[in-house]
């Protein structure tokens, strides 16, 4: 069994132990049976094997939190390879065309707004006018390249950052900024069901997809007139790809917040263990990515029990140092 096929089957039981892990974490003591327990009996129409509080606290509260964790950091991983490829940027993450900035400005606008129920609708709404200012500012200029879309990106990201910043040293007053940092730091502390549904809707409908466009990512690697000789439309798969990534970043921003380093550490972590091939990278990513954020979840809500952390500080704090590491031995191996 050659690496990709271990490490496939690793990452998959690894996910699955997981989550059965990170639902049994918690101020209430819950055993690995009783989580299947009340899973199966849910799924079944069985009686469940907990009482009625405990039962509420599996399938309510920590299931769907962790089910979203798990959707967001692969969709999240999965971004990151495809924008590293198509950018030929080893420094990219989902946030590069300013979606993070564009979706905190719909949200915090919202927020401040007190209308909360929107959350979702205008963080995606933010991402994607983000998208669309990206994509026009690098068009216009000429055909769009990794180097002009990186570039428009980084002025919209800033542009949309100094408006959110703008409207919060406006308008918040109180407490209020706590829901608001709560969410620009990113948090899965709502999520419910809904939540879990959109994320992981989101990523069985644009993430699968872009997991089997591997075979145009590794054209993408010999730049464009490599790409084109082997009978891939540069453009308008460049399109396709960066309108893909963009529109699954969105829907996880807009149940997630911004949740930093996950795209931009596990597809290099990855990467060292299988190689660059783009077709075995993407799908392992988007494992990895599950499993390093329900288990970054989880150490944010748990760790500091009764408080909780945003779980965007859990992976700075942990995907910093280890990016730090992978640069060092990417420069040894050199």
């Amino acid at each position: 069994m050659n690496r990709v096929a271990v490490a496939a089957v690793v990452l998959g039981v690894g996910l699955v132990a997981s989550i059965t892990g990170a639902v049994a974490i918690g101020s209430a003591d819950i055993g690995f049976a009783d989580v299947w327990g009340s899973i199966v009996a849910h799924l079944t129409g069985a009686a469940p094997p907990l009482d009625v509080l405990h039962d509420g606290i599996v399938w309510q509260l920590r299931l769907p939190r962790i089910l979203t964790a798990a959707a967001v950091g692969a969709g999240l991983a999965l971004v990151g390879c495809v924008m590293q490829a198509v950018t030929r940027n080893q420094l990219a993450d989902p946030y590069l065309l300013g979606l993070s900035s564009g979706a905190s400005l719909g949200a915090v606008a919202v927020l401040l707004l007190g209308v909360g129920l929107l959350l979702p609708v205008a963080a995606f709404g933010g991402a994607m006018l983000a998208l669309a200012a990206t994509l026009g500012l690098a068009s216009a200029f000429g055909a769009l390249t990794p180097t002009r879309t990186v570039l428009a990106g980084i002025a919209v990201s800033s542009f949309a950052g100094a408006l959110t910043s703008f409207v919060i040293f406006w308008t918040v007053t109180g407490d209020s900024y706590r829901e608001v940092l709560g969410w620009l730091l990113g948090s899965l502390a709502g999520a419910r069901w809904e939540q879990a549904a959109i994320a992981g809707v989101a990523v069985l409908v644009v993430g699968v997809p872009l997991a089997l466009s591997g075979r145009v990512l590794d054209a993408f690697a010999f730049g464009d007139r490599a790409a084109a000789s082997l009978g891939i439309p540069v453009t308008g798969a460049r399109w396709a790809l960066l309108g893909a990534s963009a529109l699954l970043t969105g829907a996880l921003v807009a149940v997630s917040g911004s949740i930093g380093f996950v795209g931009l550490v596990l597809p290099h972590a990855v990467r060292l263990v299988i190689g660059a091939g783009n077709r075995a990278l993407l799908p392992l990513s988007a494992l990895a990515g599950a499993v390093f954020l329900v288990w970054a979840d989880t150490l944010a809500r748990a760790a500091f029990d009764p408080r909780e952390l945003p779980v965007g500080v859990v992976t700075a704090l942990i995907g910093a140092p280890v990016f730090a590491v992978l640069l060092m031995r990417r420069r040894s191996a050199a």
